[in-house]
């Protein structure tokens, strides 16, 4: 990425050679200019600087890297986000901790004097992150979002204006727009409206009924998605002490299922969201108490869990990551499924039919058969021989 600050080194994560999308766009370097070739002056980043949704670490890198002694605060709701900061940190000789990694759940910074925001693609956790940073503005804070123009409608100039203050637009630039917000005096912005909940629907199984809690960002967060209820229908009854993995959880629903069908199991919710993590957790202890056993693990798919310890992995791969269609992601999950199960384990996996994730499953697992479909998706059973 060439900047005025100069050429930085940067990469997604995890760093795979033949993906050919960048780990910047238009958008973080329109807000890098715009920083330095501000109207009236560039914008002063010697108080505390928080940059939201940094997608892969691009723009606290190259503010990192000429404010080192002022660190910026970056938040973020991803993992593999948070791992390609650190990367790309150490890519461009810059020390692990010039830049405070927080997530979405964790407390913002009790002052932020310059507030930049990478608009991400859901409008629910724009909304929630602003009301949990509106706080900590002041009427001397410097706002600044930054979007592609497929990114920035109508109602995201409404909510900065209704929780921070007044709000415009710049004109687009190479398809990127950014958005200046002024907060003055705490505005009647109301509570934040989430997380949210909902009863689940009857006919799917153990969990009829039950309620699911909601982070805002999170996959289905307003009522079951088709391609889940066709699995939660599918699920087989099992017994016994048995490790089960509900993979890419979001929030937990297919895992509690696995939890109430079999008291003896003992269930890991893995996740590279943080909004998602906090749903399942929040899921689970709404139905089971607070007493029961799970983990709730941040991570990239099944990298790190111990081989060979899985008796069953449940899993409904996304096909998108922020703007990119790829199944990179679902061939890491079904990889790391594959090690992860001890033999004579399964994978449980439902996906839109015209993604083809037979085709993948029979190569990495031999066969796969086919439990359930309907004219749109498919739930597909592999096990490691």
């Amino acid at each position: 990425m060439t900047t005025a600050r100069g050429d930085f080194d940067l990469a997604r994560f995890p760093e795979d050679p033949r993906d050919p999308l960048r780990a910047w766009d238009a958008a973080d370097e329109y807000l890098l200019r715009h920083l330095d070739e501000r109207e009236g002056g560039p914008v002063d980043l010697s108080g505390s600087l928080v940059v939201l949704g940094d997608r892969w670490g691009a723009l606290v890198t190259a503010l990192a890297a000429h404010h080192p002694i002022n660190r910026p605060v970056q938040i973020s709701d991803s993992f593999l986000g948070q791992q390609a900061t650190r990367a790309n940190l150490e890519r461009n000789g810059l020390d692990a901790d010039a830049v405070r990694l927080r997530t979405t759940r964790d407390a913002p910074p009790d002052r932020i004097d310059v507030l930049l925001v990478r608009v991400p693609k859901s409008l629910a956790l724009l909304e929630d992150q602003l009301h949990r940073l509106a706080p900590h503005v002041h009427e001397g804070t410097v706002v600044v979002g930054a979007g592609m123009v497929t990114e920035i409608h109508t109602s995201t100039l409404k909510l900065f204006e209704r929780v921070l203050g007044p709000t415009r637009t710049s004109l687009a630039v190479r398809k990127a727009r950014l958005i200046f917000c002024s907060p003055g005096p705490a505005p009647a912005r109301g509570a934040d409206p989430w997380p949210r909940s909902y009863a689940l629907p009857a006919g799917v199984g153990v969990v009829s009924g039950l309620t699911v809690v909601d982070h805002a960002g999170v996959f289905s967060a307003e009522r079951l998605d088709a391609g889940t209820r066709l699995l939660l229908r599918s699920l087989p009854a099992r017994t016994g002490p048995e490790h089960v993995v509900d993979l890419g959880c979001g929030n937990g629903v297919v895992g509690l299922a696995a939890a109430l069908s079999n008291g003896e199991a003992e269930v890991t919710f893995i996740d590279e969201s943080y909004q998602a993590l906090a749903s399942a957790e929040a899921t689970f202890r709404a139905n089971t108490g607070a007493d029961a056993a799970a983990r709730f693990v941040a991570a990239d798919g099944l990298s790190g869990f111990p081989p060979g310890t899985a008796d069953l992995v449940l899993n409904n791969p996304p096909f998108h990551t922020h703007r990119g269609r790829t199944d990179a992601t679902a061939w890491r999950m079904f990889n790391g499924s594959r090690a992860a199960l001890r033999r004579g384990g399964e994978l449980w996996v439902v996906g839109n039919r015209h993604l083809g994730y037979h085709v993948k499953l029979r190569r990495l697992f031999g066969d796969c058969e086919v439990v359930a479909s309907d004219p749109k998706f498919v739930v597909l059973r592999a096990v490691k021989r």
